[in-house]
């Protein structure tokens, strides 16, 4: 009998400390300084190699959508864009991002006020008030970070083009041009198209604009300033519009710009993806349905898509499209939480309501929060970098780290919970914004005032597929879309 129980305590000791390996393997790893978080199911740390963080010299192509009207998205300073190709050098720094982006996100709030909810300024009440109008007429164009190549005309000619969520109008440069900047490709030449026409000043499409008025000989013109104070003047033409060889939308509604002034770099012109009924997916619905999904590839030297109509990825999560009438340009949908290295970050969701929610923008770089919300997720970030040294910080960017001497590098998960319960866990390029292996930032930044609307820009939003279900709604993310 003695013998029996000894061997009972024997294996009941080995089972014991079999289990207490076990946990001790499951227990994720300590960052840094302070408590190591609870045991997850799910690895809390992204672990890479620093030499990825940093984009290729040759163009990588990736994974594309199915979809037989897809795009071939670029960053225009990448090598994969076609301006890259033909030798431009106007790309700016990493300083000179960062300015223009908060440029662009300054007008953003300008065009939504904080008072009331949100409310575009219109011409009458902005006179009255002193307002300037060609802050309220658009947002600033940012960096306009991303390109398509789409061709217009009958024979169909291609144009680099930034597509922009935040804008309705699309428009290109064209003969004759009194004032045009220098562009990637000849200006668009109406006498060579065999499905060009004008679009009269009674017609709907005129009448719908914010800014339209009338030629002499009948044509309706159009003038979109940005907020940048950048400037596009010319007539609002049709044609048709070719997303691929097979796929052509005829009578196409755009803007055939003859005096064009700014920040446009060398982009033939602008693809507008916004929800007014000039924008290309309202144009596109009767042909494709309504909505689009685009994803941004990891780094500067990989290629994404868009696509129009179809299916929504498989694997897609959904949250409510919130409807603003008072800038209906613009698509929003509710954050509500965040979760760094797998535990949620104490931030009340009034934070977020009281901001008056946030806008999803392709053209903004950094994601930006509420003051209370970013210093939360900044505090709670940095207790998990404290192996690191840090570093200066870029422009708006003020929690960055050098990780010069390290092959690989860890740094906790990022996760975005919106309404719905639809979460996106964050690649790790989506979380930092590198502008050299000394100095990696965390990509978040403060809206600088708690009543100001979020915005989730595009660094958070890289090899999501991001479908706009505009017939149901809702906005999309579905994991790992491209590379």
């Amino acid at each position: 009998m003695a013998s029996s129980s000894s061997r009972c305590a024997l294996v009941r000791g080995r089972a014991l400390a079999l289990l207490a390996a076990l946990a001790l393997l499951a227990a994720p790893r300590r960052i840094g300084g302070g408590a190591a978080p609870a045991a997850r199911s799910n690895d809390p740390n992204h672990v890479f190699s620093v030499s990825s963080l940093l984009p290729g010299a040759a163009c990588t192509a990736s994974k594309a959508s199915s979809n037989s009207s897809a795009l071939s998205v670029v960053h225009r300073h990448g090598p994969c864009s076609p301006m890259h190709a033909s030798g431009d050098a106007g790309a700016p720094s990493h300083a000179e991002i960062l300015e223009r982006d908060q440029a662009r996100v300054n007008s953003i709030h300008r065009k939504v006020s904080a008072a009331g909810g949100a409310s575009v300024i219109d011409p009458a009440r902005a006179s009255k008030q002193g307002v300037s109008l060609p802050a309220q007429r658009g947002i600033s164009l940012g960096t306009g970070n991303y390109i398509v190549s789409v061709g217009l005309g009958t024979p169909a000619k291609q144009y680099a083009v930034v597509f922009d969520t935040g804008s309705d109008l699309s428009w290109v440069q064209c003969k004759p041009c009194g004032d045009c900047y220098e562009q990637q490709d000849p200006l668009f030449d109406p006498v060579q198209s065999l499905t060009y026409a004008t679009v009269a000043c009674g017609a709907q499409e005129c009448q719908e604009l914010d800014a339209q008025s009338c030629s002499s000989d009948n044509k309706c013109r159009y003038e979109v300033v940005y907020g940048d104070q950048s400037q596009t003047d010319g007539n609002l033409v049709r044609d048709t519009l070719t997303l691929s060889p097979s796929d052509k939308l005829p009578g196409f509604v755009f803007g055939c710009g003859d005096s064009n002034t700014g920040l446009f770099g060398h982009a033939d012109g602008l693809l507008g993806l916004g929800r007014e009924k000039v924008s290309l997916p309202s144009q596109g619905a009767p042909s494709y349905g309504p909505g689009f999904t685009y994803c941004l590839p990891s780094s500067s030297s990989g290629t994404g898509y868009l696509s129009f109509g179809g299916a929504a990825p498989a694997n897609a999560q959904f949250t409510a499209m919130v409807t603003n009438r008072d800038t209906p340009s613009f698509y929003y949908l509710n954050l509500v939480g965040i979760k760094v290295g797998g535990r949620a970050v104490k931030i009340p969701t009034t934070v977020f309501a009281a901001a008056g929610g946030t806008v999803i923008d392709s053209g903004t770089v950094i994601t930006r929060l509420p003051p209370r919300a970013y210093s939360a997720l900044r505090s709670a970030f940095a207790r998990y970098m404290g192996q690191y040294k840090r570093a200066p910080k870029l422009s708006i960017l003020d929690t960055c780290y050098d990780f010069t001497g390290h092959k690989t590098a860890q740094i906790p998960t990022v996760e975005l919970a919106f309404a719905g319960g639809t979460t996106m866990n964050l690649e790790f390029s989506g979380v930092l914004y590198v502008a050299n292996v000394s100095q990696a930032c965390l990509a978040f930044a403060s809206t600088g005032d708690d009543t100001s609307i979020g915005i989730l820009g595009n660094t958070q939003q890289k090899t999501f597929a991001v479908a706009y279900d505009v017939a149901n709604q809702r906005i999309g993310f579905g994991a790992k879309g491209c590379s």
